[in-house]
């Protein structure tokens, strides 16, 4: 286990205030929760952040997904039970998180977004996804630890 390097929500407290306002405001968000904690789980998934991942995939077993589909996020393009919703998420997700490797156009990613999703919900799924990267920064840049512990 690696040991965390800097407390930074304690010396920056009005930064992780801030970063918990963001949260709160996604609190209210259209999504559902299901659909809400797949994002985040692929996002953590992506940017290799341990401590949201696993905090993630708690939240997704709470929400009684079953492990298939859990274990399945990141292979989500070769499997058949995510629906559109899902898959179109899940795409616009990976379009954001790895803008360097991508700086086309994301016009093809976003009519996917708008065939299924209303502009609230698009609104909503894009600031979740920025949110989640901001975490998921701080936690590998300040490498949050993962306490070992059975996932139900």
């Amino acid at each position: 286990m690696n040991t965390p390097r800097l407390s930074w929500f304690k010396i920056a407290p009005k930064a992780y205030q801030a970063m918990l306002g963001v949260n709160g405001a996604l609190a209210g968000h259209t999504l559902g929760q299901r659909l809400f904690e797949i994002v985040q789980t692929r996002v953590s998934q992506l940017n290799g952040c341990a401590f949201c991942l696993d905090m993630h995939v708690r939240d997704l077993r709470k929400l009684e997904v079953d492990w298939q589909h859990i274990n399945s996020i990141a292979t989500w393009r070769e499997v058949g039970f995510y629906d559109a919703r899902e898959r179109a998420a899940l795409n616009w997700a990976e379009s954001l998180t790895r803008l360097a490797e991508h700086h086309g156009d994301r016009d093809a990613d976003f009519a996917q977004l708008q065939a299924v999703f209303s502009d609230a919900e698009i609104v909503d799924l894009t600031v979740a996804i920025a949110q989640i990267n901001a975490w998921n920064r701080l936690g590998v840049g300040m490498r949050l630890p993962v306490a070992e512990k059975t996932i139900a």
